[in-house]
């Protein structure tokens, strides 16, 4: 689950491109040192970072107790058919009702704020930019967000949005250096390839929450493991 963390990331960051590439763009890194802007870059990346594990850390513990409910099978069925359904709907009944929009507004108001601190070069600047941009609003960081309810604690909720993070580095760091990278049919087909690996992503959770007894792709619950091992003796 993981690794299907950061393979979400890697491929949603050509959506991420698209929402914060403006920011990344507008970045205040010195251009005439390049090991300073490597390391500044390195900043901003692990403000993200940072937004994101604290995020996952408190989704993670949404999803503990409702483990600690013995709902933790039930909600992994139920993460990967909103996930799913999130993709089918159409995207024009989600605009309807945009709840992020008062949450955006709030962050844009944020971010013009900051307009003056970016152009200090203090490696702060680069730590609260990039730990910002980790709370925008973003129907990729949604879904991760689901995923990391399911994975029953904290720590896993952590690690799964840490995850998905990390997969977004490689692509956003290339549109700090090369603004226009990927234009045209490429990057439209990898945007159609998101949707796609959504939908395995939430078969993936279903199957998991179905506990059919397969080794790490879906184990079987704890007590139906105990009762086995009781029936042996």
């Amino acid at each position: 689950m993981l690794f299907s963390a950061f393979i979400l990331g890697l491929l949603g960051s050509f959506h991420c491109v698209g929402m914060c590439g403006p920011i990344a763009f507008m970045l205040p890194v010195d251009r005439n040192n390049g090991m300073k802007k490597v390391f500044q870059i390195g900043i901003y990346h692990f403000g993200r970072l940072l937004a994101y594990s604290i995020i996952g850390l408190i989704f993670g513990l949404i999803g503990k107790s409702l483990f600690l409910f013995g709902f933790q099978q039930q909600l992994s069925i139920f993460i990967g058919i909103l996930m799913i359904l999130v993709v089918l709907i159409p995207q024009n009944i989600f605009n309807k009702y945009n709840f992020s929009k008062p949450i955006y507004n709030i962050i844009s108001k944020v971010k013009s704020a900051l307009g003056a601190a970016m152009k200090k070069k203090t490696m702060d600047t680069f730590l609260t930019i990039g730990f910002l941009n980790g709370f925008l609003p973003c129907g990729l960081v949604y879904m991760a967000v689901f995923a990391a309810i399911a994975g029953g604690n904290a720590l896993n909720g952590s690690l799964y949005m840490a995850m998905f993070g990390l997969g977004t580095i490689p692509l956003m760091t290339t549109a700090i250096y090369f603004s226009h990278f990927l234009k045209g049919a490429a990057r439209q087909n990898i945007q159609k390839a998101i949707p796609v690996f959504v939908i395995i992503i939430g078969v993936l959770f279903i199957i998991r929450g179905l506990g059919l007894g397969i080794p790490y792709l879906s184990p079987a619950p704890v007590y139906d493991a105990v009762s086995s091992s009781i029936e042996c003796h």
